[in-house]
């Protein structure tokens, strides 16, 4: 169905929304689970939702050029307000729901957002308590109106009365309206999507529509999807991934788009729908394996060593029998055996029957955690990309699919490695510019159209397979001369159910310690069946058997970075487990749970400098940040542990 209509034509999303009402007006394009009820809406009634809106948005006095920001979770109504905005010619700026007042306020007035378009009154909220600092705001629509009865609506509009206004005014603006769709290229701006900002403030990506139709067509391609797709759309609408996957390749092959209730029903949500394309991050598929695991922890002794035999057994054959590689008779009836007894059920519980192509990216994640799911027969692959190059510029083709590669180029994208080690790509998803920004832009992106991606890595000669070590900023040399690469070790620490987070320092030192974040609900359930009792998070992590447990853990992760010999100097000598975790809300971690390195080296420094003194106690103060939004402070007095590493002489000796 993708190929169906003149390319030509299609070069707009809004063009692709005219051809799917059109191609397949009855075909479900979006559901919602709301109160429990899954609701439904064809194409055909999604192109009438989407222009009711559109029209309403030209009466309201939207115009062409404009910015107009969109708050709030994954639900139709807001993917329909990003098409909506496009139709009217305006630009469509997309924001994380969990950003505080204050960075919304950063956003909005570096785009100069006339119009918010926000979910319910929590985010209503957000905007009010700065909208004085936002001298281009005008209007703020809002979609669910609970709590929202007695306030100013002066500016102040209900979505669905928008909507009433803009087919009340049908006649009278549909000329205007489809003036303005006509005028929609290639090159106009698609949506402005802004960083994570790992190290500094965010910036604003312009893509445009060729970006975001080209990037959908060949990664749609690449991978076979079609009309029959089922997608969650549960990732934030802010994040290049969600507005590629819930927007691009929907509008171009034509699939459904599945939101979810809420966050806290994510998980039956996704079991309900069981989607045949799913995309996660690897801390989703990180919480899943630890859920697998608490459950089994609980589990009688039968079913836990039946599980344990059945995934040893998937370990040895399962990837090959998943890639179609030759597997003996007597193995690949075990093998079938355990997807009757084991596997099957394990993937219905997980919501992952049905996938036909699964995907994962944002971070590097853990070779063990991706292999657990590959061997149960889980097509998972992992894909680089970036919000610069509209997501897609590697991928993993099946039948080629490892742990420690992000794949090949995908297509008409091409890739070089400069002389200091770090990538470098061109392809049709480059991004346009840096809103407001020509220096960044020209320092990221060279007149040839060669973007800097910030990662070293290299190009495997016999496969074309490409390997990210790290980020290039954060990849250094010990003391020694060795090869520091902290997100290799931290990765490994991060496949225990146990811990969460990981950060690991030792850039120009003779060693490398780390920040250690347990898992609450991993570590709380072992200390329920245990009957420890603990009144915070600060009193489980610091607790002596909690403690013992992550010293095994490091140090198994120590000889398993000790086989490498490029990284056996990353070894992790001593640790700490953190009084707090690392917070988005405290800037230790972006809206993407990226670890803001910088920023926690300056926080914590004085917990660094404890770890490298010799210190066996360090007392810290930290201030914190409460769901409310006020600021407070934690103390604390942690232990610093020491763990066992493997000598590099013992190592060699070993080899």
């Amino acid at each position: 169905m993708a190929q169906s209509g003149s390319r030509s034509e299609l070069v707009s999303i809004p063009a692709l929304l005219e051809r799917n009402a059109a191609v397949m007006a009855d075909r479900p394009a979006y559901r919602e689970k709301e109160f429990g009820i899954w609701q439904s809406w064809s194409w055909g009634q999604t192109a009438d939702e989407v222009e009711a809106l559109a029209l309403g948005l030209v009466n309201l006095g939207v115009n062409e050029g404009d910015f107009i920001a969109i708050i709030g979770r994954n639900r139709p109504y807001l993917y329909w307000a990003m098409v909506a905005a496009q139709m009217v010619g305006a630009v469509p700026v997309p924001l994380y729901q969990d950003a505080v007042a204050e960075e919304m306020a950063y956003v909005l007035g570096h785009c100069g957002a006339r119009f918010v378009i926000a979910g319910d009154q929590e985010q209503v909220d957000k905007v009010i308590e700065v909208q004085d600092r936002l001298h281009q705001f005008e209007h703020l629509i809002y979609l669910d109106p609970r709590g929202l009865r007695k306030y100013d609506h002066t500016t102040l509009h209900d979505y669905a009365h928008v909507q009433a206004q803009g087919r009340a005014a049908r006649d009278e603006l549909t000329a205007e309206l489809a003036r303005r769709r006509g005028k929609l290229g290639f090159d106009d701006t698609c949506v402005m999507l802004y960083t994570s900002g790992t190290t500094g403030k965010p910036k604003g990506v312009v893509l445009s529509n060729r970006n975001v139709i080209e990037s959908a067509r060949f990664s749609s391609e690449f991978d076979r999807l079609g009309a029959g797709e089922d997608i969650l759309s549960y990732l934030p609408m802010a994040w290049v991934g969600d507005f590629v996957f819930s927007l691009g390749q929907a509008y171009w092959n034509g699939y459904c788009v599945n939101c979810p209730e809420s966050e806290d029903t994510m998980m039956s949500d996704l079991r309900e729908i069981g989607p045949t394309y799913f995309f996660a991050p690897p801390r989703v598929f990180e919480g899943q394996l630890t859920s697998v695991m608490i459950r089994m922890e609980d589990a009688g002794p039968f079913k836990r060593r039946m599980f344990e035999r059945a995934l040893a057994h998937a370990r040895k054959v399962g990837m090959a029998v998943l890639d179609g590689r030759p597997v003996g008779l007597v193995d690949r009836l075990k093998y079938a055996l355990g997807q009757v007894l084991v596997y099957g059920p394990l993937k219905n519980t997980l919501g992952f029957t049905r996938i036909r192509v699964g995907y994962t990216a944002g971070e590097a994640i853990g070779p063990e955690i991706f292999e657990f799911y590959r061997s149960l027969g889980i097509n998972l692959k992992q894909l680089y990309g970036q919000t610069e190059a509209t997501v897609f510029i590697t991928a993993q083709p099946d039948g080629e699919v490892r742990s420690d590669t992000v794949g090949v180029p995908c297509p008409e994208v091409e890739i070089r490695i400069d002389d200091s080690g770090e990538v470098h790509y061109r392809s049709p998803g480059v991004f346009v510019e840096y809103y407001k920004n020509p220096e960044s832009t020209a320092g990221t992106k060279d007149a040839e159209g060669w973007v800097a991606t910030g990662d070293a890595g290299f190009i495997e000669p016999e496969t074309g397979h490409l390997r990210i070590i790290d980020r290039a900023k954060d990849v250094g040399k010990m003391a020694d001369g060795g090869l520091f690469a902290p997100k290799y070790v931290e990765n490994k620490l991060k496949f225990y159910p146990n811990i969460l987070e990981a950060v690991v320092f030792g850039n120009g030192r003779s060693e490398c310690v780390a920040f250690i974040n347990i898992d609450l609900a991993a570590v709380g359930n072992w200390a329920e069946r245990n009957n420890i009792g603990y009144a915070s998070y600060q009193e489980l992590a610091g607790h002596p058997e909690v403690l013992k447990a992550i010293r095994a853990h490091v140090e198994e992760v120590n000889r398993s970075v000790a086989r490498d010999a490029m990284l056996s100097g990353c070894q992790v000598h001593r640790f700490v487990v953190l009084h707090k975790e690392l917070d988005a809300d405290d800037g230790e971690l972006t809206r993407t749970r990226k670890v803001r390195r910088r920023i926690i080296e300056e926080k914590f420094a004085d917990i660094i400098g404890a770890l490298y003194d010799g210190s066996d106690k360090i007392s810290t103060r930290t201030e914190v940040t409460y769901e409310d939004g006020r600021k407070g402070a934690i103390s604390a007095t942690l232990e610093i542990c020491d763990a066992a590493v493997v000598p590099v002489a013992q190592r060699m000796a070993a080899e």
